[in-house]
């Protein structure tokens, strides 16, 4: 107990535990019943990481972004993938400008600080690349310029779950390129209730519109900083090397996690435990986040595929018979 009060010393989180709980706040007073997804989404933000959010359409996806991006005070842009765009709809194209007869560069969408791509898997392999470069380097290189993109730098993409009609599957090297993974479900009963009573009452334009910044893009540098400190004992980080290390022999799946998989376990719990208000990592934290930062890396073989066992329940196992630091 002791030590638990000399960590809870070391660093002062109360800064960023108040900002946090205020950001989620006012998320609450529009979105109801998706606090894993606001939670994933400001771990993502303490932690210079990107999200996938899976979910049928209707869920709040786009609205939590907007939300979230006005409530940091970034620039918040939205893409709606398509089979026919193209990288340069999205990364911007050189226009020949009459006055001066040159060639000037026009910024796509791209170049912001949140940016929603809606349903990623709709635009073809070559537009699904484009996104390779900005989403690791955080620069985008065309004809031989390159534009660093200013700091919060985060991409969110939908995928609909269930209607893969004239989809492009994404390939390994992208979704490992995303921090979570996010299956956002439909709301309980009486979430939905409340969601309506929201909408009865004709309140939610009000209060997003009345929404007004409670941190500014600078302050989450500085935020990200404490999350750097947070302490992650030796027999821990062996611990999520250990779990992730059983993925790529487990008999269940055919791919296995990244050394990247095991960078966004380390680098969410250490957020978890900051919005936790605690200044080091325990194994509940680990075992939190080890779910969203896996399940898109790991692939089942196919006979378990046809058996319909999900990623989730081969995580599950492997926690189970994986020894916990003491």
């Amino acid at each position: 107990m002791e030590d638990n009060e000399t960590y809870q010393n070391r660093i002062d989180l109360s800064p960023l535990k108040e900002g946090i709980e205020t950001i989620k706040r006012e998320v609450g007073k529009i979105i109801i019943g998706q606090e894993k997804m606001v939670d994933l989404i400001i771990a993502a933000i303490l932690t210079d990481g990107h999200i996938l959010i899976e979910g049928v359409p209707g869920v709040a996806k786009t609205l939590t972004s907007r939300i979230i991006a006005r409530l940091i005070k970034a620039d918040f842009s939205r893409i709606q993938f398509t089979p026919d765009l193209m990288p340069s709809d999205i990364l911007g194209t050189s226009v020949y400008n009459m006055k001066n007869s040159e060639f000037e560069f026009k910024k796509g969408p791209l170049f912001s600080n949140i940016i929603l791509i809606d349903e990623i898997n709709r635009a073809p392999a070559k537009t699904q690349a484009a996104l390779f470069e900005v989403m690791e380097e955080r620069q985008i290189t065309i004809e031989g310029h390159t534009y660093p993109m200013s700091a919060p730098y985060m991409v969110l993409a939908t995928q609909n779950p269930i209607d893969q009609e004239g989809t492009y599957r994404l390939p390994e090297a992208q979704l490992d390129r995303f921090m979570f993974k996010v299956s956002v479900k439909y709301p309980g009963l009486e979430d939905e209730i409340n969601i309506l009573k929201l909408h009865h009452e004709g309140t939610i334009a009000a209060t997003f519109d009345a929404l007004d910044s409670v941190m500014v893009k600078e302050k989450i540098n500085e935020y990200r900083n404490l999350v750097s400190q947070i302490l992650v004992e030796e027999p821990l980080l062996r611990y999520i090397a250990t779990l992730v290390s059983e993925t790529r022999t487990d008999e269940s799946l055919y791919l296995g996690g990244s050394p990247r998989a095991s960078l966004a376990i380390l680098k969410g719990s250490k957020a978890l435990a900051a919005m936790r208000g605690r200044d080091f990592v325990t194994p509940d934290d680990i075992q939190a986040i080890i779910y969203p930062a896996l399940r898109h890396r790991i692939i089942l073989t196919p006979e378990r595929e046809m058996e319909g066992i999900s990623p989730d329940e081969i995580i599950r196992q492997i926690i189970k018979r994986t020894e916990v630091p003491r």
